[in-house]
């Protein structure tokens, strides 16, 4: 489980560890991620958009939401009020600014907040969206359920993660490049030395597809789907209430 996996070896909760590592790296995340996915984050972002936009939804929630680039192009939809929550203040700051130099701020709000006890209301939003978030989440359940809880029925959950493609000589390029080669970049250009090999473990030990899948149904989610993305490096999951 992906629970058992933490940036850091510390005895602090695996929450108080991914808020010190997304604070760590905040500076540098937007650029990083660019660069280390060569773009195809943007292409994994609107097949979710697009996906997203066939339920109309005016209201949605951005779960670890980061820097608000998943937030921001949330609103090709055609909502008309997004919120975003994330633990980490840093990622916060810097999605604000975005949004300010954006002037977006009258459509799209990012404040702290935690996935595991959402401070909303229940049947509050027709969609949320959670990109590259879950396996960050220090009880999966716990999430998935607030999640179930807040969003109006039949409304849609859609979650961008990543996984594990199968297939050699894929696999093993993947493997050498997400375990060697990324974390080495990430270390040099963040500073942080933990927290791009911490993103390898994580999607390792991530409960990928149908294991899943089954944590949505657990939490009440039914019309499960899951699309894999990129020879499987991503997979984009479509449920609902």
């Amino acid at each position: 489980m992906s629970e058992s996996v933490t940036p850091y070896k510390s005895d602090s909760s695996k929450k108080e560890q991914v808020k010190t590592m997304f604070n760590n790296i905040a500076g540098r995340y937007d650029f990083l991620n660019r660069v280390l996915s060569m773009r195809v984050d943007v292409y994994w972002r609107n097949r979710a958009i697009k996906r997203l936009k066939k339920y109309q939804p005016k209201t949605i929630l951005d779960v670890a939401c980061g820097t608000g680039d998943f937030t921001i192009a949330a609103l090709k939809t055609g909502a008309t009020k997004i919120i975003g929550v994330d633990i980490s203040v840093q990622m916060l700051e810097a999605g604000i600014k975005k949004i300010n130099d954006k002037k977006l701020a009258d459509k799209i709000t990012l404040i702290e907040g935690d996935s595991e006890n959402l401070q909303f209301e229940k049947n509050t939003f027709d969609a949320c969206t959670v990109a590259f978030g879950v396996r960050n989440f220090e009880n999966l359940q716990k999430g998935l359920d607030e999640i179930y809880r807040v969003l109006n029925t039949g409304a849609p959950i859609v979650v961008l993660e990543f996984s594990k493609p199968k297939s050699f000589p894929f696999k093993q390029l993947y493997n050498f490049y997400f375990s060697t080669i990324l974390p080495a970049i990430g270390r040099l250009v963040s500073g942080d030395s933990r927290a791009y090999t911490y993103l390898f473990e994580s999607v390792s030990a991530f409960p990928e597809g149908d294991a899943f899948i089954h944590f949505l149904k657990q939490a009440g989610f039914k019309n499960c789907t899951c699309t894999r993305l990129s020879l499987g490096i991503c997979s984009l999951y479509i449920a609902e209430k």
